[in-house]
């Protein structure tokens, strides 16, 4: 069935109304009929299966609503992500929704191409959200990321919820492997991380200064191989083996 996103406030009605872009899509794009089936979600865990009740110009109101919530994982992962050139934020945004990412920090970094002012920067952040919306729509995920405002390396390590471990992709020499890090973790704590935030640098690296300002203030330098990635490669290397180890982590802890 075709998904839907509604904001929190919305779904929470007892019919609740598809409208702007969603009535749109709804109506014009699929043309849905009174008496079709279709999903909504409010991205943040709460989803339903609701019958087209009332048609109105540019409203769809919803009827006789299944409603379910999908818990959030318990693995919680940040992508600080340095705002690369182009539209490729754009298409690291919708991957991190897909790869479940709970949360996406813009960086700019030094090296930064681009140039965000303030106002910019919510029109970016608007934007930004959206893709993450439309990504979860799509991969069914009913949890939409936390999309920050763009920000330096430095206010972000500052302004950062506490996380269990910090890390950097790095192309230093002192850079350890990931399992590594976390055999390291596991044997002082007893368990693998489950809120981990991870900096990736834009095209040529974080400049040696951010890399020795994130580690003072915690991160611990990776490398994600021999080979130097492109940003956008990186970003989505990151997600994926972090889920991967520390999912298989807390699979084996529930057995």
């Amino acid at each position: 069935m075709h998904r839907f996103f509604l904001p929190v406030d919305d779904f929470r009605q007892s019919n609740p109304i598809l409208k702007g872009a969603e009535a749109h899509h709804c109506l014009d794009v699929l043309r849905l009929q009174k008496g079709d089936r279709l999903v909504v979600f409010d991205g943040q865990g709460n989803e339903a299966t609701a019958t087209i009740g009332t048609v109105r110009k540019g409203e769809v109101e919803l009827d006789s609503l299944l409603r379910n919530f999908t818990p959030r994982s318990s693995l919680e992962i940040t992508l600080a992500q340095a705002i690369p050139k182009a539209k490729n934020i754009d298409w690291i945004i919708q991957k991190a929704a897909e790869l479940g990412a709970a949360c996406v920090a813009p960086l700019i970094s030094e090296r930064t191409v681009v140039q965000i002012d303030s106002l910019t920067a919510k029109k970016k952040q608007s934007k930004w959200e959206s893709i993450a919306i439309e990504a979860c729509k799509q991969c069914g995920q009913n949890w939409v990321p936390q999309i920050l405002l763009p920000a330096s390396p430095k206010v972000f390590l500052e302004s950062v919820v506490p996380q269990d471990l910090l890390l950097i992709a790095s192309l230093q020499p002192d850079a350890c492997r990931l399992k590594e890090v976390l055999a390291v973790y596991e044997q002082e704590y007893g368990a693998l991380p489950s809120r981990v935030a991870i900096l990736v640098g834009p095209e040529g690296d974080f400049t040696p200064a951010e890399i020795a300002l994130a580690k003072s203030m915690g991160c611990q330098p990776i490398t994600l191989g021999p080979i130097v990635l492109r940003t956008d490669t990186a970003a989505v290397y990151c997600l994926s083996v972090l889920s991967h180890e520390l999912n298989k982590s807390l699979e084996k802890s529930q057995f």
